[in-house]
């Protein structure tokens, strides 16, 4: 089997961590694809104490330190690989990491940086011409991002990049499926997000104010970071929601709602995981308007499109549990057959095995 040493925030858990969802059934479909994944995370952010799966058989799990001699010991075992990957945002010494991954891998290995937040790290390589990605660009072999579409992949072209590729987002069927309702979960609208800084104006636009709007209704809010928040009296706040029981969030309310943060909504083609999330438990999905949703759902008849909170407020004021239903099952038909991550996976191996390691007089010294 071809073997990759994946350095990215956690495998384990998804506390304050989005991108848990789409790095498990990335890596889950690559091993079903031909592929040994190790998993390198730092033991950072409390993650550790609140994982929500135990070691899976698809892929190994090396917890790191986050200390400077644990990142060492991790980035020394790039080396054991054919494809080393540094994934964006892992959470402790990133550049430290990203520099010392790349000098450890193999002269003959591939070596990737995947991005799961192409617009913060774009405008951070902006900013700093001495940025570490930056300058380590043109050495890399391929970038992958998980959205941003043409926009994106011009933008990695112009600063260096050889090659950048979107994975999008996608569906583990096997996840991510209808469940009974659970009656913690009872509302009309539900939204699952952790509060961040760069989302949090948009959330109370897209959710705080429907919940104004229509003070008779019922609004569910999980996530981290919102229990201090303040919410209108019925938005009831739960904290953070473990992935075992995303599957009855999504299909317990009558609609769920995807917010995007500021920096996805303006360069479009990025659709969250949630979207793939909701599709797949057969959810009705309300999401703020992005360019290029219409690549992964129908506005209309698979996914319900708002401009704004007052878009929520109508379609919520006018949406029948049958419609509800409908647009759903719609949904979840149209993931399943086009929107799996087996299909991500079959892309990136097809992908992988037409890229070869940039020779340079660098990566050729013993």
């Amino acid at each position: 089997m071809t073997r990759i040493a994946f350095y990215g925030s956690s495998l384990l858990s998804s506390y304050w961590n989005g991108a848990a969802t789409y790095y498990r059934g990335m890596i889950k479909a690559l091993h079903r694809h031909g592929f040994d994944v190790t998993f390198h995370e730092p033991d950072a952010h409390d993650r550790q104490s609140h994982r929500d799966i135990a070691v899976p058989d698809w892929a190994h799990v090396n917890v790191w330190p986050a200390t400077p001699e644990g990142l060492q010991a991790a980035a020394a075992r790039a080396a054991e690989a054919d494809i080393v990957i540094k994934a964006s945002g892992v959470g402790y010494a990133d550049d430290a990491l990203l520099e010392q991954v790349m000098a450890a891998a193999r002269p003959d290995a591939l070596r990737i940086f995947w991005d799961v937040d192409a617009p913060a790290t774009l405008s951070a390589m902006r900013q700093s011409p001495d940025d570490p990605l930056r300058r380590m660009l043109p050495d890399l072999d391929l970038v992958l991002t998980y959205g941003g579409g043409d926009p994106v992949i011009d933008a990695y072209r112009a600063l260096g990049a050889r090659d950048c590729v979107p994975i999008y987002n996608a569906l583990d069927p096997d996840t991510h499926c209808p469940a009974p309702p659970n009656d913690r979960f009872r509302a009309d609208l539900g939204f699952l997000a952790n509060r961040l800084p760069d989302r949090e104006a948009r959330v109370a636009e897209f959710f705080l104010r429907p919940a104004a709007l229509l003070p008779e209704r019922r609004f569910l809010l999980g996530g981290s970071g919102w229990n201090e928040a303040d919410l209108p009296d019925n938005v009831r706040a739960i904290g953070h929601v473990g992935t075992v029981d995303h599957n009855a969030f999504n299909t317990t309310p009558r609609a769920v709602l995807n917010v995007a943060r500021d920096s996805m909504a303006a360069t479009g083609f990025s659709p969250a995981t949630r979207v793939f999330e909701a599709a797949g438990a057969g959810a009705c999905l309300i999401t703020d308007a992005w360019e290029g949703i219409e690549m992964f759902l129908t506005p209309g008849s698979e996914v319900l499109v708002a401009r704004d909170g007052y878009d929520v407020a109508e379609i919520m004021a006018a949406l029948s549990p049958v419609r509800s239903q409908v647009i759903g099952q719609a949904a979840l038909k149209r993931v399943l057959s086009e929107h799996t991550y087996d299909r991500r996976a079959i892309q990136l191996r097809d992908l992988l095995q037409r890229t070869r390691p940039r020779t340079t007089p660098e990566r050729n010294t013993p």
